[in-house]
């Protein structure tokens, strides 16, 4: 993984981000994007299954999204893609669940078959596009899974849009852009607690004049200590990470999906609704950092898998405390890919979760 943060480096925003906000939106970009590329995703040959019916289902004026329907008798179950892939990554996955579902994927635009716009990335839109394909299929309430950064969108449906919603199946996909906690030590807070801070600051008038300017100032000095003390335990964290090569003299051209999500993030702290939450505690050590390096030095993988096991540890407990309906498991040394590295488990628990929410629905 990080033999890839200097090309990741490369998608970052520059104009716009200050070179210590670029590092943190880099690591960010390393702990969950690159998770969910196909270049470090394990290549499992697929089985041989009765082709899907594929369609592109408009959303948003021009924009059409790719729909895969696998088939299947049941409620429906939308399945949602990791950030950089589409609904076939689900290709050997859903046709396991058509006993019990009438399964979909949906692929976000900005990739695979679907439309590619210069905007509407932001957490916001991405959701209604999901809620504009449901009313295309003339579908009611779903259950939804989603792998990775498609939690972003889960929690979203779940928040804004709980009628809507059966049940929300995280799959590695209930880090801090799905469920924000104070107590958690995932990154994305330091995105998210940056984020606001940035949106605040300019309610803070220059030469004062507005009455409520102390309470303000009192405010955004307790958000500054707070992220700052936020900065000080990531570097900590960090110190391995090398810093990827960028020339002040050409600056780097983020794709418009990255600049729009990052800036469209939101903060969830609640999910009221039922939630199956799968975490790889800790990462298996390929997701940490050189495996023969590790092999040589056993106190770094100790090391790695410690600061692993504290991040997603952490993010779990906070998604369980904030998710009364919510049950949250962890599998030990699974992939960020955990569909390849622990396929049977995961299917077992989701095919449980699914068989409970239809008894609770009868």
């Amino acid at each position: 993984m990080i033999a890839n943060v200097g090309r990741i480096g490369a998608l970052l925003p520059s104009a716009s981000i200050h070179y210590p906000m670029r590092r943190l939106v880099l690591l960010l970009v390393v702990i969950h994007f690159l998770g969910s590329t196909g270049a470090l995703r394990a290549q499992v040959p697929a089985l041989a299954t009765p082709a899907p019916r594929i369609q592109l289902v408009p959303v948003d004026g021009s924009v059409k999204l790719e729909v895969v329907d696998w088939g299947g008798s049941g409620p429906p179950l939308v399945l949602l893609a990791a950030l950089g892939t589409d609904a076939h990554e689900f290709d050997s996955f859903a046709p396991k669940l058509t006993d019990r579902c009438h399964v979909y994927g949906v692929t976000r635009r900005g990739f695979g078959a679907s439309s590619k716009p210069n905007d509407g990335y932001s957490n916001e839109r991405l959701g209604q596009d999901i809620l504009a394909v449901l009313d295309s299929l003339k579908i009611d309430r779903a259950l939804f899974a989603g792998h990775s950064m498609s939690g972003m969108e889960l929690s979203w449906l779940g928040t804004h849009h709980p009628e809507r919603v059966l049940g929300l199946i995280y799959i590695e996909a209930a880090y801090g852009y799905a469920f924000y906690s104070e107590a958690s030590h995932d990154p994305t807070n330091l995105i998210l607690d940056a984020l606001e801070l940035q949106r605040k600051l300019p309610q803070l008038p220059p030469g004062g004049g507005r009455p409520d300017q102390q309470r303000l100032t009192s405010e955004l000095l307790t958000m500054t200590m707070k992220l700052e003390g936020e900065l000080r335990e990531h570097a900590e964290q960090i110190k391995g990470f090398p810093d990827p090569e960028m020339d002040p003299a050409h600056p780097p051209n983020p794709p418009v999906w990255l600049t729009g999500i990052y800036q469209g993030l939101e903060k969830y702290t609640k999910i009221d609704v039922p939630a199956l939450a799968i975490f790889a505690v800790p990462h298996a050590l390929d997701n940490l950092g050189d495996p023969q390096q590790f092999a040589k030095d056993p106190k770094a993988a100790a090391a790695a898998e410690a600061a692993d096991t504290l991040r997603c540890g952490s993010q779990a407990d906070a998604f369980q405390k904030g998710a009364p309906q919510g049950q949250v498991v962890r599998i030990a040394h699974a992939n960020h890919f955990i569909l390849d590295s622990n396929g049977a488990e995961v299917l077992a628990l989701v095919r449980s979760f699914i068989d409970g929410v239809a008894k609770e629905t009868r």
